[in-house]
């Protein structure tokens, strides 16, 4: 399904929530049919970045420039139109079903002339398809797994029919294996579809698996962007996450893999080694 390409960008914001800012004089471009993912320590701004490009925060200083315009002077239908953002542990509804859910992806595109259409039922069956959702399409949302349950909430973004996803946190709850589920299905729909896709991850080696574009936020501005072989370093683990690591190639994927040094299994070993030094007779003299 073929969307128009639309350019999306942060012009020298200031975001904040007192009078100490989060974000300050931040410039950033989405790269347009790309996947591009923030990292950063916790509570740096990725997540306020991400809302404030969907409009759900307002800069202080600066604007976010959707195609051309700025967002803040467009209508809330329009931006909807152009793109979606999924929040961070949405809750639906008791008892909504996954096809009301994914049918709320239509609002942007309802109004008094324009009532429901084929095109509305040809989107949300698109939607329901590449989610894998067709035949739990009528399961109450609250009774879904949570890799089914983020799947129905990303059928829905998807029947907005937008050209840029916003996606905060999309993995955050979901085991090791619906988290690779969730990533694949984004990564395709990248591929196959050209949507730009911007989201915030907190695993490193994930986020260096399927981005095509790493945005690190630290100190209250970008500290580094590009592909993740070229920004993914020890120094910015260093920098960024005051975490010394080593970076070394990922054996299946060829992407830059961070191994944290910590202590772990080192600690008890010294522990050991200093009990022992400990319980030893001294010698008499």
């Amino acid at each position: 399904m073929e969307v128009m390409r639309m350019d999306l960008e942060a012009q020298s914001i200031t975001v904040g929530y007192g009078d100490d800012p989060i974000l300050e004089a931040l410039n950033l471009q989405i790269p347009k049919g790309k996947v591009t993912v923030f990292i950063g320590k916790n509570g740096c701004g990725k997540s306020t970045l991400l809302s404030t490009f969907a409009r759900l925060i307002k800069p202080s200083l600066g604007s976010i420039v959707l195609n051309g315009r700025d967002i803040a002077k467009t209508a809330t239908k329009k931006v909807a139109r152009d793109l979606a953002l999924l929040p961070q542990g949405p809750v639906a509804p008791e008892g909504l079903t996954i096809l009301q859910l994914v049918r709320q992806g239509r609002y942007p595109y309802q109004n008094w002339l324009n009532q429901w259409s084929v095109e509305d039922e040809n989107i949300i069956r698109h939607a329901l398809k590449v989610t894998n959702l067709e035949d739990l399409s009528d399961r109450p949302v609250d009774s879904l797994s949570g890799g089914q349950r983020q799947r129905a909430w990303i059928a829905m973004v998807l029947a907005q029919n937008t050209d840029i996803l916003l996606l905060d946190e999309p993995t955050t709850y979901l085991d090791l294996a619906h988290q690779m589920d969730i990533l694949d299905l984004l990564f395709a729909l990248n591929r196959t579809e050209k949507r730009t896709i911007a989201m915030v991850l907190h695993d490193i080696n994930l986020a260096c698996r399927y981005a095509d574009h790493i945005v690190a936020v630290g100190d209250k501005k970008i500290y580094a962007q590009g592909a993740p072989e070229d920004i993914v370093t020890a120094q910015l683990m260093k920098d960024v996450f005051q975490m010394n690591a080593e970076i070394i190639v990922d054996p299946i994927f060829g992407t830059p893999m961070c191994i944290p040094h910590g202590r772990g299994r080192n600690l008890l070993k010294q522990r050991q080694q200093e009990n022992t030094q400990t319980e030893r007779p001294q010698s008499v003299q």
